[in-house]
């Protein structure tokens, strides 16, 4: 019986469970041979473009917050308001269980899920141990279900359609940074790896 690679490792496929050696080196992708099915993606050009899509997501956040949302103008009037100057006015209406929920999963949730991996991600991209890193990893897999920009961007839409035979509506750039914000944290799911950033962790504390 030969003796495995020491440089390869003990990976189950995610679609058909075959247990298999993935050797890890240079750039590339690994698949299962007897599924097909992709399970792994491995070097240094992919991590470098998860950590660029997680701080552009940042930016779009940070967007999303400072600048107005939509602005209405009626009767002479003209209003434009932020996501958290929404939240202060479904609160002053009474409806604060709305307000919460809204603040939930607008503006917590997604703060908590990008900081927490750009904690993470930052450090280990310069070789560094990011203190905490067990927990930010339980963190991120707990908020992830509770981040639901889209659903609060599709409430907006909602209400939108039934804002234009009232007033002018005008899209703000808050608006536009929801929508980008939604693609960007839909590609770093995607290429979001557990094992990857494991890995990461134990080569940084091994080295330091």
């Amino acid at each position: 019986m030969s003796r495995p690679d020491a440089d390869s490792k003990l990976t189950a496929c995610h679609d058909c469970d075959l247990l298999m050696r993935v050797r890890l080196e240079g750039e590339g992708r690994a698949c299962c041979p007897r599924c097909g099915a992709l399970v792994r993606r491995y070097g240094a050009q992919r991590q470098d473009a998860e950590l660029a899509l997680l701080l552009t997501g940042v930016i779009a956040f940070l967007l999303a917050n400072v600048y107005p949302v939509v602005t209405l103008e009626a009767a002479g009037a003209r209003s434009a308001a932020t996501l958290w100057q929404t939240v202060v006015a479904l609160e002053r209406q009474g409806m604060l269980s709305v307000a919460m929920l809204v603040m939930f999963t607008g503006i917590v949730m997604p703060s908590l899920e990008l900081g927490s991996m750009l904690y993470v991600r930052l450090p280990l991209a310069f070789g560094h141990v990011p203190r905490g890193f067990p927990w930010l990893m339980r963190l991120k897999i707990l908020t992830r279900p509770w981040c639901m920009v889209e659903v609060f961007l599709l409430g907006i839409l909602v209400s939108l359609v039934k804002l234009v035979s009232l007033a002018t509506v005008h899209v703000g750039v808050g608006l536009l940074a929801l929508f980008a914000l939604i693609m960007l944290m839909a590609a770093t799911a995607s290429r979001f790896n557990p094992e990857d950033l494991w890995e990461r962790y134990q080569q940084c504390r091994a080295t330091a």
